[in-house]
């Protein structure tokens, strides 16, 4: 009943690790798949060791909605290609996060994670408090970056979407124009927490991406949205807590979903969320949770009586 086809990648689960998130060695994303993930995704890998930025680099604003600035602190993907060929070992559905300067140093490390056995990529241009962000609130860089990787790679390519832009169906239309095989929506919120104490703002680095439960509400409106323009599928991600929250995407037009934030709990939710997500489906007599998608688009709103 959880099966789906992802532009290809068969999934047992519509539940995939989101980028960031336990994402960075064989043994932490091997514990994600246990626990009933379809797939995981990497965290942002991009050509070299990078630390990120100083603690503290994540506070909880409220139970469950957390700030991040990480700042893609990675070990570089020469150092990473060891995790994924131990992955693939054991035959683990794997998306591997990018990031880079350049359209060719995307590329490359694109390519060294395809030629490793990664199994899709997801192109990270929406990072809130990295450079990569100008990518994504551009719709002419995202089409040329996008067009530029599908030339030279053969596995599906994701990309993910940035929310802090004016028009996020612009900038999705663009990526689909280009090339891509699904997206992802949506990364952080660029976001600030100020100490009133200290007058200064509480992560070393200032500015970071917000997350978690205060988030899903959008995160379902920016899935709704793009479903009406987009012919690509849509990976929903934002806020995911419970089985109500993965059957909203759903419902809103999302053919997969991420989860990442709510395994602060441990990664016990996952199971939790695939069998009451079964259990839904059975109650309302659906034999897939692809039979759900894109159904909120059926309902009429009401529309503006006129008193004239």
């Amino acid at each position: 009943m959880l099966e789906v086809n992802l532009s290809g990648l068969k999934l047992k689960s519509p539940i995939i690790l989101a980028s960031g998130i336990l994402g960075v060695s064989f043994s932490s994303m091997k514990r994600v798949i246990d626990a009933g993930a379809g797939a995981v995704t990497t965290k942002s890998i991009g050509p070299k060791p990078r630390k990120g930025y100083k603690n503290p680099s994540i506070i909880e604003i409220s139970p469950g909605t957390f700030m991040n600035s990480i700042g893609l602190g990675n070990p570089g993907i020469s150092e990473f290609i060891s995790e994924i060929k131990e992955i693939k070992k054991h035959n683990i559905p794997l998306i591997v996060s990018v990031f880079g300067d350049t359209n060719e140093v995307y590329l490359d490390i694109a390519i060294k994670a395809e030629n490793t056995g990664a199994d899709a990529i997801e192109i990270n241009i929406s990072c809130p408090h990295a450079e990569v962000s100008s990518i994504g609130t551009d719709k002419d860089l995202t089409y040329e970056i996008v067009k530029f990787l599908k030339a030279k790679l053969s596995i599906p390519l994701f990309v993910k979407l940035n929310p802090n832009v004016t028009d996020i169906g612009e900038i999705a239309l663009a990526a689909q124009k280009g090339g891509a095989n699904g997206v992802v929506a949506i990364n952080t919120f660029s976001a600030l927490k100020i100490d009133v104490n200290t007058k200064r703002p509480i992560l070393s680095h200032g500015s970071g991406g917000l997350s978690g439960k205060a988030i899903h509400p959008i995160a379902v409106k920016k899935v709704f949205d793009l479903y009406k323009v987009l012919k690509i599928p849509i990976i929903g991600c934002g806020g995911i807590d419970s089985w109500q929250d993965v059957i909203e995407f759903f419902l809103a037009g999302a053919s997969a979903v991420q989860i990442g934030t709510a395994l602060y709990k441990g990664t016990e939710i996952i199971k939790e969320i695939n069998d009451e997500i079964t259990q839904y489906l059975k109650n309302n007599e659906y034999t897939s949770i692809n039979d759900i998608k894109g159904l909120a688009h059926q309902f009429k709103t009401q529309e503006v009586p006129d008193f004239n």
